[in-house]
């Protein structure tokens, strides 16, 4: 088969679609032929040389697709060959066929096309876990969400607005703010001219809940942001690694700081988390409420191209990687 491989540590220009090794399926896994995959921010730290895949995944880019299932390995149940599906992964989707663990696996919703689907999985499954299984966000309260123009963020968004939270966001540009809003974001904030803690203290009690993308640079502002009783949820580190708390600050508001890195989970875990989006997000996107946001759709043998429109941050939502 053809994929895209990393010639070397570097800029996109390292991005080559050659050909390598059909993969085959393990024990509780099935093969899929890819329809579409995205461009996360792993697989640019990764394309650098600054975040290699966990012990035992594949080396090809790639942490979801969409695609069909044309093999089913030993012990599979549930799942047929010719099914449309979607899938989390720890790696591989830029590829024409991947190998994924069946219980990563997700019905195309009802109402998405199959292709963009791809753009579902990874974001879904970050945000539920996130948002909603870590933090338990509920119905009444704020979530506030780092920037609210990316993959994650254009889907935590609407998350939030479905569970009944009100939404603030941060992003660069009134465009992208305004792409928020038209998403359900209710509080703007424009990040490179105002305090995003500020504007929440202004406007409400503080947040609840915080995604943050940014880490360090942020961490004393969102101290700050949290409502009494907040969780703060950290999930990059753009804005560097090593930062200086407070903790006497965190005891006084009762606050929690968590984080999560959804790839190394172990497949069990990963499992679990799939089953949950399945159950409770899957009847959301069904119905309408929630849907995925592509910003650029781009073909998967052009990697490198869609890699420098998402260093460039031009893009709103996903960069979609079309296999045909």
């Amino acid at each position: 088969m053809r994929a895209i491989m990393i010639r070397e540590s570097g800029g996109p220009e390292v991005l080559d679609w050659t050909e390598v090794p059909d993969p085959v399926p393990g024990p509780g896994e099935v093969i899929v032929t890819v329809a579409a995959t995205t461009v996360n921010r792993a697989d640019v730290l990764q394309r650098q040389g600054l975040y290699p895949p966990p012990p035992g995944a594949s080396e090809i880019l790639g942490l979801e697709c969409s695609g069909t299932i044309s093999e089913l390995g030993e012990g599979v149940e549930g799942w047929r060959i010719g099914d449309k599906v979607c899938a989390l992964l720890a790696g591989g989707g830029y590829a024409e066929r991947v190998a994924v663990p069946a219980v990563q696996l997700l019905p195309v919703p009802d109402g998405i096309d199959p292709v963009t689907a791809a753009a579902l999985p990874e974001a879904a499954c970050t945000v539920w876990c996130t948002a909603v299984l870590r933090a338990g966000l509920r119905e009444g309260e704020v979530l506030l969400v780092h920037g609210g123009a990316g993959g994650i963020g254009s889907h935590a968004i609407q998350v939030g607005k479905a569970l009944g939270a009100t939404v603030a966001v941060t992003a660069g540009s009134a465009e992208r703010l305004e792409q928020c809003r038209q998403l359900g974001a209710d509080i703007l904030v424009n990040h490179r001219e105002q305090d995003f803690a500020a504007v929440l203290r202004e406007e409400t009690a503080g947040a609840d809940v915080i995604l943050d993308n940014m880490g360090a640079s942020y961490l004393d502002r969102n101290l700050d942001a949290l409502a009494s009783g907040g969780r703060l949820v950290i999930l990059g580190f753009q804005g560097g690694l090593a930062a200086e708390l407070d903790i006497a600050r965190l005891m006084r508001k009762h606050a929690t700081i968590t984080s999560l890195a959804l790839r190394p989970q172990p497949v069990e875990a990963k499992g679990r988390i799939v089953s949950a989006v399945r159950e409770n997000l899957w009847p959301l996107v069904a119905e309408g409420a929630v849907r995925p946001v592509v910003g650029r759709t781009v073909p998967l043998a052009e990697a490198g191209e869609a890699h420098r429109v998402m260093e460039q941050g031009s893009a709103f939502g996903k960069i979609l990687l079309t296999a045909e």
